[in-house]
């Protein structure tokens, strides 16, 4: 049977993971791989064709997002509405609702990326920074106050995992 989900480019097809949720509403082009307990929801769009797209072990991408020839480690929770172009998001690393990652760009282990933030062309964000801003600029976690862990636990841990096992009709 073919999935509708997804599509062959130059002979690349995507492969998911038995043990991923992918929704039925979501769109995957060429070299895409899903690894076991990520998610992916409806409107996402993850386009490996210049690139691949990968989407780590427990890693959640949110409504409407699209991930182009990126690659998202383990463990890592991508907003609502976020965009990503040829970039890469380390473990344990989340990128708000709305945020664009750029060419080149790489959000660093543990990072908070704040809802609406650009981070520009080649910007590296360090391991365990908050960014926010247009353009982004980042700010050591231990001087904000902001708990990243807490923040973790709620969003990007086993809870969206079990969230997409509730979505029975949402998945296939």
């Amino acid at each position: 049977m073919v999935d509708s989900r997804t599509y062959e480019f130059e002979g690349e097809r995507p492969t998911i993971d038995a043990d991923a949720s992918v929704s039925r509403d979501a769109t995957l082009v060429g070299d895409v791989r899903i690894e076991s307990e990520a998610s992916v929801w409806p409107g996402v769009v993850l386009r490996g064709d210049i690139g691949p797209v990968r989407v780590g072990h427990q890693a959640h991408v949110g409504d409407n997002a699209t991930i182009h020839a990126s690659t998202l480690e383990e463990r890592v929770m991508v907003g609502h509405g976020a965009v990503l172009n040829e970039a890469t998001v380390e473990e344990r690393a989340l990128v708000g609702f709305n945020a664009t990652v750029n060419t080149g760009a790489t959000i660093g282990a543990g990072s908070v990326v704040a809802a609406g933030t650009v981070i520009p062309d080649e910007y590296d964000i360090p391991p365990e920074s908050f960014a926010r801003g247009v353009p982004a600029r980042s700010t050591p976690l231990e001087e904000t106050g902001i708990d990243a862990e807490a923040i973790f636990e709620e969003f990007a841990s086993g809870e969206y995992t079990n969230l997409a096992g509730r979505h029975e009709d949402l998945f296939e």
